[in-house]
């Protein structure tokens, strides 16, 4: 069965809507969501229900679109106070630690088949880094309760790694189409990309903060179309000048993340729904590019590669990379097996594909199968090995994530009315400026006998009344700060 225009939508649903379905039911047998989609992907593909797909270049541009979102929205729900005492662990992981799992691998690879050098380390390098869908999906899952710092460490390295595998990937590639290519060239190539991206992903957050608070578009439903589009141009404007999109993508969201913007709550909503969309889409399009008969052959191949992955090159790559940081060695060895590989190295695959390289289809499925292997080895006992490490938190200890906590509605048991003198300095700024405490909201504002309900960008006036509601009255004192008001006595309230 080809895809045609007619039946697209049709198959694409049915796929779909078994997909929610297996993500639904798949955590009561221990098998990780992402397998279900690709499984899926395969079932329906050329070698299951007959529905042919193989065109390496739309996997690539869908596998592109689908990145976008999720490291956006990981971006967005990266708490900058809790990644900031990790920050330079996770550089050095998600730099030096993929750098040394690329060439390790690489290297035995190429001891191991009758790859060149440049073919093996091209593999390596694609499979580099971990998957940020991969990891925040299973982390973020409540079968995984870890100590916070730790936590911090996994999802700021699976979120920023991706772009030094990139880097990798295009460098080796260029060295097997053209083993001419100086590593002068190559080293400066990649410094240009990844000041590009850092600088340009910062730029881009302060502009969209900016231009998200300060345009008047008139209709709510809007505001998530322009943070889409802002992202899209934050990417595809840093790879045209020649700087690293993804992360200039990851680094945008961060920024807007630990900002206040208008309609936070339902764009952060919104982008998280859209993340799992784009893992389902992404995945059941990888599968559908894969034919199991083609990886079948290559198992033994696979496997080998996949086992020296996950216990040498991995371990390797984070305990050199750590090396400078003081740190537990069984917290060093869980970090080494949260060391997943999911959609974005298949994405990666892609490339030598569409540069026809000689060996680009035995690069796409062992690559696929190291993948596939990795969450069903790694994936799976995340919560088994973290107990073994003694890195994991009691259920009742479990921290929130920041998303978890924006969005969780809590019961607001305290009310009181506070009325804005016309001296005060809060009159003439926008709520969103104010830096109001985030356990308490102004529900409504009554303003010459009328009532209105606020948003971010409602500026108050004086002689406004402000109806705050607060989870309790020790909260409500925080309100009396920004509000530059003289806190009342509640007595025992």
């Amino acid at each position: 069965m080809s895809l045609t225009s007619e039946n697209i939508l049709f198959i694409g649903s049915i796929l779909l809507f078994l997909s929610i379905l297996a993500g639904k039911t798949s955590y009561k047998f221990g098998v990780p969501t992402l397998i279900l989609f690709l499984g899926l992907g395969m079932l329906a593909g050329s070698d299951g229900l007959g529905i042919q797909f193989d065109s390496p270049s739309t996997a690539q541009f869908i596998g592109i679109v689908s990145l976008n979102f999720i490291l956006f929205s990981g971006g967005l729900d990266t708490n900058w106070k809790s990644i900031k005492p990790v920050l330079w662990q996770g550089i050095s992981l998600s730099t030096l630690g993929v750098l040394i799992t690329a060439v390790s691998l690489g290297l035995f690879f190429w001891q191991i088949s009758d790859f060149t050098v440049y073919e093996a380390l091209l593999l390596g390098a694609i499979v580099s880094s971990t998957d940020a869908a991969a990891v925040f999906s299973i982390l973020r899952s409540k079968s995984v309760a870890l100590k916070y710092k730790l936590r911090s460490v996994l999802e700021l390295e699976s979120g920023s790694n991706d772009p030094m595998a990139y880097v990798l990937t295009i460098a080796f590639l260029g060295l097997v189409t053209n083993p001419e290519t100086s590593f002068a060239s190559l080293i400066s190539t990649f410094f240009l990309q990844m000041i590009l991206g850092a600088t340009l992903g910062l730029l881009f957050g302060w502009i969209s903060i900016h231009t998200i608070n300060k345009i008047n578009i008139g209709f709510d439903g809007l505001y998530p179309a322009l943070v889409i589009a802002l992202m899209f141009i934050t990417f595809s404007f840093t790879d045209l000048v020649g700087g690293n999109g993804f992360l200039a993508v990851y680094l945008c969201a961060v920024y807007i993340g630990n900002h206040d913007f208008i309609h936070k709550k339902t764009i952060l909503k919104i982008y998280d729904g859209a993340a799992w969309l784009m893992q389902i889409v992404l995945f059941l399009t990888l599968g559908l590019l894969v034919n199991p008969n083609e990886v079948i052959p290559l198992a033994g191949l696979g496997l080998a590669a996949s086992l020296f992955l996950i216990f040498v090159s991995r371990p390797l790559g984070v305990f050199l990379s750590l090396l400078p940081f003081n740190m537990k060695n069984r917290r060093r060895w869980y970090i080494s097996w949260v060391g997943l590989r999911g959609a974005v190295p298949i994405v990666f695959a892609t490339y030598p594909l569409i540069a026809d390289i000689e060996k680009a289809p035995v690069i796409f499925n062992v690559v696929f199968f190291i993948s596939v292997s990795s969450v069903l080895i790694q994936g799976t006992t995340l919560s088994k090995v973290a107990t073994w490490f003694k890195v994991a938190l009691p259920e009742k200890a479990k921290p929130v994530s920041p998303l978890d906590s924006f969005l969780k509605e809590d019961p607001k048991t305290a009310m009181v009315e506070i009325n804005i003198p016309e001296e005060n300095v809060v009159v003439g700024k926008k709520i969103l400026e104010l830096g109001f405490p985030k356990n308490a909201i102004i529900a409504m504002i009554k303003r010459n006998k009328n009532y209105i309900t606020p948003n971010g960008t409602t500026k108050i006036l004086g002689n406004d009344t402000l109806i705050v509601l607060a989870e309790n009255y020790d909260h409500l004192k925080n309100v009396y700060e920004v509000l530059n008001l003289p806190t009342p006595d509640f007595g025992d309230d």
